[in-house]
This record gives structure tokens, C-alpha cells and sequence, in this order.
């Protein structure tokens, strides 16, 4: 009866929010609600996915006047922006430029830079900027959010985080980074904290035994041990 009332229960809480899944792990058999998160939804998170072919230049730069500037703007929103004076017929086969994304910036009373800058350089750069990147042959925008510890944490709106040793990442980029450069910027963005790598590696690197010592400050006994 109680695992009938519980899969009832569990049904209910989809309806009512997807992003919560319960447990019944207090005394009594009583249900806690605990925030969960998707795959997709962490690789994707605080980034504009990309929905069509040419896109990827407006799926990146939405992701930076979202996050970084506090602007309730989409894909298509910046989509719509950017083919105001725009050569439909060139984007329709190339995509956007850079040129096309300054424009824009620029139409929204804001400035648009871009900076050649050397791989040493980017270690330097305190803002997310978006960067040409070559995958398998193709030129694909996407968002460079920081740099560090030997990595390229990058905002891909195809492929959603991920993490290039540097050496990689540049061996694939022009070397021209394009900043958005406006008012209201906010300094602790969530694009300057990527979330880290879900792999096996990356969760055991950062595990940690806990010792003795420390169980005994949370009310532990020796005889617990044994």
C-alpha cells in the first residue's frame, strides 16, 4: 500500500515540478523533496541552445546578453536583431559574421570589439567573449568562458560545456576573440564558473576518505568504527 501510495505521490510531483523527485527517507516512511538536474539540463545550463543550421552565432551571442548583461533575449529574439540589414541569402548558407553580431551589439547601444590575442593572453581575459572555433572542418561560434588550469572551458550552443586542454582549443581558433562591452555587466556572471566535467575521472579526482579525526567532530564514537 505505501509503495502504491508512494509511485501516486511521485506521479503528482512530475505535474507539479519535474525538477523535483521525492524520497521517503525520513522516520514514518515521510517524503523529502530533493532539486534534481538532468544530463542535458546541466550541459546546457545558463547557455542558448542552438536550433537551426546558421545559428550558432546568435544562439552564442544571446547566451552573453543573458548571463552577462541581465537581457530577456533568445535565439530568435537576436535571430530577428541581426537580419536587419543583413544579406539574407549569405546567412542562409554561411551564417552570421562577426561583422553582423557588431552590428547588432551596436544597435542595442552597446559596443562590440575585436581582439586578436595570443594563447598566453587568454589567461588575462576577465570577460566571456565568443571565439570562431574549427570543428572537423567547420567554423562554429561558440562561448569562451574562461581559461585555466590547462583548459578551455567553452559555452558550444551545439554541444552544450565542455572543457579542451588548451593546446586543442587553440590549434582550432583564429585567435580573434569578440567582447561585448556595454553597461550593467555583471561581474559574477555564471559564465565565468562553468560547471565541471560529469566523468568518472573528474569525480574521483575530487573525492577525499573521510578521516577519523573528522567523524568524531560530527558525534561519532570509536566503537562506531568497527
Amino acid at each position: 500500500m505505501r509503495l502504491a501510495i508512494f509511485c501516486l505521490l511521485c506521479c503528482a510531483s512530475g505535474v507539479l515540478s519535474a525538477a523535483q523527485t521525492p524520497f521517503a527517507v525520513l522516520p514514518g516512511g515521510t517524503l523529502a523533496f530533493k532539486q534534481v538536474e538532468s544530463i542535458r539540463e546541466r550541459r546546457f545550463s545558463n547557455l542558448v541552445e542552438q536550433k537551426t543550421d546558421f545559428s550558432c552565432g546568435a544562439a552564442a551571442l544571446a547566451t552573453i546578453l543573458r548571463q552577462a548583461y541581465r537581457l530577456d533575449v533568445d535565439e530568435t529574439f537576436v535571430i530577428n536583431g541581426m537580419l536587419i540589414g543583413a544579406d539574407h541569402e549569405l546567412v542562409r548558407n554561411q551564417g552570421f559574421s562577426m561583422l553582423d553580431m557588431k552590428r547588432y551589439i551596436e544597435s542595442l547601444g552597446m559596443r562590440a570589439r575585436g581582439y586578436r590575442v595570443s594563447a598566453e593572453g587568454l589567461a588575462r581575459l576577465k570577460v566571456p567573449v565568443i571565439v570562431l572555433q574549427e570543428v572537423r572542418g567547420y567554423k562554429h561560434f561558440v562561448v569562451l568562458q574562461r581559461t585555466g588550469n590547462g583548459y578551455a572551458y567553452i559555452g558550444d550552443p551545439v554541444l552544450g560545456h565542455k572543457r579542451y586542454p588548451l593546446e586543442e582549443f587553440t590549434n582550432g581558433w583564429n585567435g580573434i576573440v569578440f567582447a561585448v562591452i556595454g553597461p550593467e555587466y555583471d561581474r559574477t556572471n555564471a559564465l565565468l564558473s562553468p560547471p565541471e566535467p560529469l566523468t568518472a575521472r573528474n569525480r574521483l579526482n575530487g573525492f577525499h576518505p573521510v578521516k577519523d579525526a573528522e567523524l568524531m567532530e560530527h558525534g561519532f564514537i570509536q566503537s562506531d568504527f568497527f
